[in-house]
């Protein structure tokens, strides 16, 4: 019997750098990676901080381990966990790594590479046991990494490029959208493309409002307007991500008031948190 649960987790909601400590112990300090699992399918979308505790739990499933890293760009805060992830240094497990953001001559082995060489890091990549394939593709392209399971993907607007995803499964949808700048045009009609009636909206909103003009153009939006977008998209669940990692816990909790005013069932990302569309 095929199972056809959908649920996400949140091990890093934390932006540009790791802030760990008791200023931000409820919302979690680590930089971006989310879980997703269609059915027995293991979805995981970004790299950052946050990949070395879900690498640790993923050590005590059943192994061989099959699954799919997608990232939405290269910047250091969404690719610095790929070193230290447990699962990439096992032989057997098989990983498939994806990027739509990258233009020739670059490719995301090339850059993993790099970010894995001297005088970054100490050891190369070559240094992983499992059996990595490494796929760079266009963003705007639909991809079906497993049957079932449908990605639809998109460019949005962040320096050097990033790239947004929807997974679709067992009729439920599920947008990532983090590292974009609000923009009304062409770039909003990508997004919206992506978040239309999704039932969870994961999305960039490093700033408050308030703060965002002293940002234009660092490639990050505030959460006001990313709640906008989900009202004209017509969202279910519209999920704050991507913290500014001055915000401390008081602070996204006032956010979560605001927000919730604004908008009833918006959540804030933390650490830990499962949604089951």
């Amino acid at each position: 019997m095929v199972r056809l649960e959908f649920s996400v987790r949140f091990w890093g909601v934390r932006g540009s750098i790791a802030c760990p400590g008791a200023e931000t112990v409820r919302y979690g300090g680590n930089t971006s990676c989310v879980e997703m699992r269609c059915g027995d399918r293991l979805l995981v979308f970004d790299g950052g901080t946050g990949l070395r505790p879900l690498g640790n739990k993923l050590a005590g499933e059943e192994r061989p381990l099959s699954f799919d890293l997608f990232f939405s760009h290269t910047h250091l805060d969404h690719i610095d966990g790929l070193p230290f992830f447990a699962p990439l240094h096992v032989a057997g497990n098989r990983v498939r790594i994806w990027a739509g953001h990258l233009a020739p001559p670059h490719t995301i082995k090339a850059v993993l590479d790099k970010m894995m060489s001297a005088p970054l890091f100490p050891v190369p990549i070559d240094i992983f046991k499992a059996d990595i394939e490494f796929n760079d593709f266009a963003a705007g392209r639909s991809l079906t990494p497993h049957r079932g399971i449908k990605l639809k993907t998109a460019p949005l607007n962040h320096p050097n490029s990033a790239t947004g995803y929807r997974v679709e499964f067992a009729g439920k949808s599920v947008a990532y959208i983090t590292d974009n700048e609000y923009q009304p045009g062409e770039n909003d009609a990508n997004v919206l493309k992506l978040m239309d009636h999704a039932d969870v909206a994961i999305y960039d909103s490093m700033y408050d409002r308030r703060e965002y003009p002293d940002h234009v153009g660092w490639g990050h939006s505030a959460w006001q307007d990313g709640l906008r977008l989900a009202a004209e998209a017509g969202v279910k669940t519209f999920v704050i991500f991507h913290h500014d990692p001055s915000h401390d816990d008081a602070f996204m909790d006032g956010i979560a008031a605001e927000a919730e005013k604004l908008r009833p069932g918006t959540l804030v990302a933390r650490e830990g948190m499962v949604l089951r569309p």
